[in-house]
Formats: C-alpha cells, sequence, structure tokens
C-alpha cells in the first residue's frame, strides 16, 4: 500500500493512527512538528502524509505549501490534512491548500483514508 508519515504533535494521536494504518496495510512513519515532517519527506519521499493542521510550530497548511515546493524535486505525496475540528472550521483555506483532502481525527480508518487518496481530493 505504501508509506504514510503520520504528522502530530500529540503522541497518543500518532499511536492510534499508526496501529490503524498498519492494520489497513500501511508501512507508517511519524513525526511531531512541521520541521520534521518536511525533512522526512524529503529524506523518507512517503506516497502519503497525514498531516495535522494545528501543530506546535508551523500549521499544517503551511506544512502542505512547503511539501508542494518541494515537489520540483521530483516528489510530491498526496497530503491528507487531519484535525480534531471540522473541515468547515477553516473555510476555504482546506479546498484552496495544495493537499488531496481533509480528515476528520474522529474519522479516520484504514478504509476512509484509502478513499480519500483514491479520490484525489
Amino acid at each position: 500500500m505504501g508509506l504514510v508519515l503520520i504528522v502530530d504533535d500529540h503522541a497518543d494521536f500518532r499511536r492510534l493512527a499508526r496501529r490503524i494504518l498498519e492494520a489497513a496495510g500501511f508501512v507508517v512513519a511519524e513525526a511531531g512538528t512541521g520541521a520534521e515532517a518536511v525533512a522526512a519527506v524529503g529524506e523518507l519521499r512517503p506516497d502519503a502524509v497525514l498531516l495535522d493542521i494545528q501543530l506546535p510550530d508551523l500549521d499544517g497548511f503551511a506544512v502542505a505549501g512547503r511539501l508542494a515546493d518541494l515537489a520540483d524535486a521530483g516528489h510530491r505525496p498526496a497530503v491528507v490534512l487531519t484535525s480534531s475540528r471540522e473541515a468547515s472550521d477553516y473555510g476555504e483555506r482546506i479546498a484552496s491548500s495544495p493537499v488531496t483532502g481533509f480528515l476528520p481525527k474522529t474519522e479516520l480508518s484504514g478504509a476512509s483514508f484509502q478513499t480519500l487518496l483514491a479520490s484525489g481530493r
């Protein structure tokens, strides 16, 4: 299924997301900050990134922008934003960002993640 980088500053959520995605057949790596995420994408070249919007250093929108800029180097993973808040709380920011889509943390499952990746938005 491919490598997924989970980016979230809460270790408990990373552990939960890891279990869910590994059970769905994904290989998983983790990062706790936006800066770690950008470095990990350059090093690991994951197929997808599950990216929390609220991070301590950069928000998920800024990280997604940096990852899109890195795409010029020939690698652009699918980026799925996640949050404990609803998509409507972010207005048009999600639609105008360079991401595949948004998945609320409460709705994360292997199937929902795969469906979002397959839909491309």
